[in-house]
């Protein structure tokens, strides 16, 4: 299994909203990612592997944990390129737990063990990849 964290603007779609679609069967489309590195990072995501929801912008915390229920495909909201093809892909999610005490971006950059964190050395990628060390550690500060 591998270790992901995804970034969504809680005022547009937060960790509550994957709840209560999750709480109805439903899946979650992981859709608007226009950054090469985070689209190859969901084409290497499987489904079963784990990742953090990340609140940017607003509150800037890890609040939850999802899992991939279904390998990349096409991105619904993309427009084709010239060659009619889609470039964008994405993967589809279902929430799996919050965190029982969110962790902050200020604690996480406090902590020498996350300096590697891609979350802090490419603050800007909205889909990172998380080793089983940093996983363990963050779910330990968020009370897990």
């Amino acid at each position: 299994m591998a270790y992901w964290l995804m970034k969504s603007e809680p005022d547009v779609f937060s960790f509550d909203d994957l709840v209560e679609k999750t709480k109805k069967g439903e899946t979650e489309e992981w859709h608007g990612v226009r950054n090469y590195a985070a689209r190859n990072n969901m084409k290497a995501m499987q489904v079963g592997d784990e990742a953090f929801f990340y609140h940017s912008n607003i509150g800037k915390d890890i609040v939850g944990i999802m899992k991939i229920v279904a390998p990349a495909h096409p991105d619904s909201t993309a427009e084709l390129n010239a060659k009619g093809e889609v470039v964008w892909e994405c993967v589809d999610v279902q929430a799996v737990r919050p965190l029982p005490r969110p962790v902050s971006l200020a604690e996480i950059k406090a902590t020498p063990a996350l300096a590697g964190l891609e979350l802090v050395k490419l603050s800007r990628l909205s889909v990172s990849k998380v080793s089983p060390e940093e996983w363990k550690l963050i779910c330990k500060m968020g009370g897990l």
